[in-house]
């Protein structure tokens, strides 16, 4: 099969475990074996998502010094206060709205925006 000019390849299920099984031993990487078989790291990646052996994948490790710690707390709290101000915020504004309707409704007008508009408030 070509697609684009280049050979798509597809390869046997025993052969993807055969793969599998020797990164398992452990004597050589993803990459390794990518040269070693021909094969592109990405597709082993693929068959260890399609196999479920996340035992296989690459881990990321994270250093933080306290500092940076402290840092994303800090951080972390401002973003909930600042979550807590635009709810209150928006419920303020829900409120204002309601008064006005209440207010419109009351003082004859027919809509808030008529209201707004004898009040030269923006609407």
């Amino acid at each position: 099969m070509y697609k684009n000019d280049k050979v798509i390849r597809r390869y046997s299920e025993p052969f993807k475990l055969k793969i599998l099984s020797e990164l398992t031993a452990g004597k050589l990487n993803k990459y390794q074996l990518g040269k070693a078989y021909g094969i592109a790291p990405s597709t082993i990646n693929e068959w260890i998502k399609k196999y479920n052996r996340k035992d296989l994948m690459n881990t990321r490790v994270t250093v933080k010094t306290k500092d940076e710690i402290t840092r994303i707390k800090q951080l972390q709290k401002e973003i909930e206060q600042l979550k807590k101000l635009l709810l209150k915020k928006d419920m303020d504004a829900l409120i204002d709205d309601s008064y006005l309707e209440v207010a419109a409704e009351q003082l004859g007008y027919k809509s808030v925006l008529e209201l707004k508009k004898k009040l030269s408030i923006k609407p």
